[in-house]
């Protein structure tokens, strides 16, 4: 039976009313339900605080922090909390940042 005498089914009908389009509903944004503003905002306040320092401060950040035994991002994320540079003697705060890991 040739393709244009074949019986039509329901499966190739479209609902009434469907003009056969995209979906109406929207898929999931990036910054999810809500406004974007503060979502643009806060996504370029951390790329700039990470990744908009010159390079040479942070191989520098990155040395200190494997000498401390933090990563890069526990290092900056002190410096940018609380305005301190960790060093040795730091001790107490070093093992409470090592400890935060396991969270």
């Amino acid at each position: 039976m040739p393709a244009s005498l074949a019986p039509v089914t329901l499966s190739d009908m479209a609902e009434i009313g469907h003009n056969g389009g995209p979906p109406l509903d929207e898929p999931a944004h990036e910054w999810g339900n809500g406004p974007f503003g503060k979502y643009f905002e806060w996504k370029a306040a951390v790329h700039d605080a990470y990744h908009g320092i010159p390079v040479e401060i942070a191989v520098m950040r990155a040395c200190r922090a494997a000498k401390l035994g933090l990563t890069y991002e526990e290092y900056a994320l002190e410096i940018l909390e609380r305005g301190r540079f960790l060093q040795a003697s730091d001790t107490d705060r070093i093992l409470e940042i090592k400890r935060r890991r396991e969270l």
